[in-house]
Parts: structure tokens; sequence; C-alpha cells
């Protein structure tokens, strides 16, 4: 053999050809990449209690790119577009206040219990996992609407009522500060699960063309269940953290459509599919919007909205979509 690779994979004594000793290496090289990027994030967010004297605008950045990755499970790999994804994060919060205000529950347990709670609403409403393009994004949509209803006719002495509910004892910014970057670390680690290993592949295939990877013995129920199962368990949580960080919960700001919105735009300005790409557009709408809110406090929802309609316009793939498309050779890289 002259053009064959002669090396072999260790221990195996299977020949490995140039085509899959190129695929090997730009995996090598984009897990690299990836590892990168989350040690960046580790940075800058873990030691920030240190030196910020504000922990409000790092906190809320990394709450925008948790919810926009674990938006990014869904709809990114399993072609989902869940327009109520806020009913998990309402879910999470109501779950954490009412495990800890009504039951006095310790909040590690309360927050453990609006992850639970997230999840078992998720596996609800799996079957609806069956309908495809808007008529599930409207699904969605009903069942945001539906928690919010049937929270607001629970009894006012377990749910607070249209009061809502005041955390004032649990009150520990830093403490729910961490707890938010452990989330965070979490949902990166449950999307390079999702992403990197054969459930990716087989998630990517289940996007493409479902019935063609059925045939190819691909379980497309049970591995749409998987990625729909932790993007319902990740906004539970962050409701349930953000609800410790504020002390204060109430109906209209945790069904807050905007929620869903904001994840949404915020994972696509990144671009869908990608591990990066939520990271990305969370953290650099996110910092637009503070930035546009600080000088044009008045303006800012008008000022953001023509931000984003331009970036929408001039990137549709998002950020990330639009360097693979313009840079294709090192599309294999990007994680």
């Amino acid at each position: 053999m002259t053009d064959q690779i002669q090396e072999t994979r260790e221990g195996t004594g299977v020949p490995m050809s140039a085509p899959q000793e190129n695929t090997e290496k730009s995996s090598h090289i984009k897990f690299l990449i990836w590892g990168i990027v989350v040690a960046a994030i580790v940075a800058v967010f873990l030691p920030a209690p240190l030196f910020a004297s504000n922990l409000s605008f790092l906190f809320y950045m990394m709450l925008w790119i948790t919810m926009a990755t674990s938006f990014n499970f869904v709809a990114g790999l399993a072609g989902y577009m869940p327009f109520g994804y806020v009913a998990f994060y309402g879910i999470g919060a109501y779950a954490t206040g009412v495990l800890y205000k009504t039951f006095g529950l310790p909040i590690p347990v309360a927050l453990a219990g609006a992850a639970l709670a997230g999840v078992t609403i998720g596996l609800l409403v799996a079957p609806t996992l069956r309908l495809k393009g808007v008529y599930f994004g409207i699904v969605s949509l009903a069942l945001a609407m539906a928690m919010k209803l049937v929270i607001s006719l629970m009894p006012s002495d377990i749910t607070g009522g249209s009061l809502g509910l005041i955390l004032s004892a649990a009150n520990d910014p830093v403490a729910a500060y961490y707890a938010m970057f452990v989330v965070l670390m979490g949902a990166l680690a449950a999307g390079t699960w999702l992403t990197m290993s054969r459930l990716g592949t087989a998630l990517r295939a289940i996007r493409d063309d479902s019935e063609a990877a059925e045939v190819v013995g691909v379980n497309v129920v049970g591995t749409r269940l998987k990625a729909w199962i932790m993007a319902t368990m990740f906004p539970a949580l962050v409701g349930g953290v953000e609800a410790w960080y504020t002390n204060a919960i109430d109906l209209d700001s945790s069904f807050n459509l905007l929620v869903t919105a904001k994840s949404i735009v915020y994972a696509m300005a990144g671009g869908l599919g990608f591990l990066v790409g939520p990271i990305i557009g969370a953290s650099t709408l996110y910092g637009i919007d503070q930035l546009i809110w600080r000088h044009f406090p008045t303006l800012n929802l008008l000022i953001l909205g023509v931000v984003i309609i331009a970036l929408m316009l001039l990137l549709p793939r998002g950020i990330v979509g639009a360097f693979a498309q313009r840079f294709s050779r090192l599309r294999r890289f990007i994680p």
C-alpha cells in the first residue's frame, strides 16, 4: 500500500484509512476547541464573586446561556420549536417556591424538586412529540397558558395567589449565583453528550429525515425523548435558581412569554445545531440589550428589535452558522 495510511488503531490491529484518520483528527480538534470554550466560561464566571460588586449582569448572562443551550437541544438537534418553553421555567420557579416556603424544605431539595417537576411535565406532554412543525409549537404554547392557569387556581396558601411567594428567608445571592453556575455547567455537559455522541448523530438524522432515520435502525421515539427530557429539566432548574436569587415569584414574571422569545432569539442568533451557537448568541445579544438599556432606557425594546431584525436578515443562520457557511472547510472543527 502506497497511498493508504499504514497506521492501525491502538490495540485492535485494524488498518485505519485516510478518511477515518481525518475524521478522528477533526473530532479531536473540535473537542479541543470546545474544551477551550468551556475553560474560558469557567475562568470568567467561577471567580467573579471574588471581584465583582454587582453579580446581576453575570448571573443573568449565565441564565440566558443556559436557556438558549437547553432550547438548542430540542430545536437545533431534534428540530422542534416549543413556543411555550417558558412553561418549564415557570414550573421550576413555583416548584422551588412551594417546596421551600409552603413545605419548609431546604433550597437544594426544592431545586431538585423543580428539576423533577420539569421532567414530569415534560414526560406528560411527551406524546405531543409525534406532532411536527407549527403544530407542536402551538401545543407547547397552550401548555404554558394551561400551567399558568392551573397555578392561579390553586389555593393561595400554597402558591401565594395573586401576590406570589416571597423567599426572603432564603436570601443568599452568592450561593444562588454559584447554583446557576452549576446548572450552566450541567447544561454544557449535557450538550456535549447530546452533540458529540452517537445520540447526537441520531438526533440530527431524525431532524433531517425521521422516516429515513427509522429505516436505518434509529429509535426515533426514544432518541427524541432523551433530548426532550434534557430540554425540560434545565429551564426548570433555571427558573428555580432565579426565584432563589430574586427571592420573589409571581405568575406574570414566571410565565412571561418573553422568556421563550429570548431563548429562541438568543439560540438562533448564535446558530442552532452548534454547541457554541447559544453561548455566542446569548452573551452577544444580552450584552447589547444591557448596553442599550443603560443608554436608551425608553427605547430599549425598539432598538433591540431593530438589532435582532438586522441580525436575522444579514445572518439568517446565526453568527456561527454564517461562519460555517463562509468557511466551509472549517465547519467540521466547530463544536
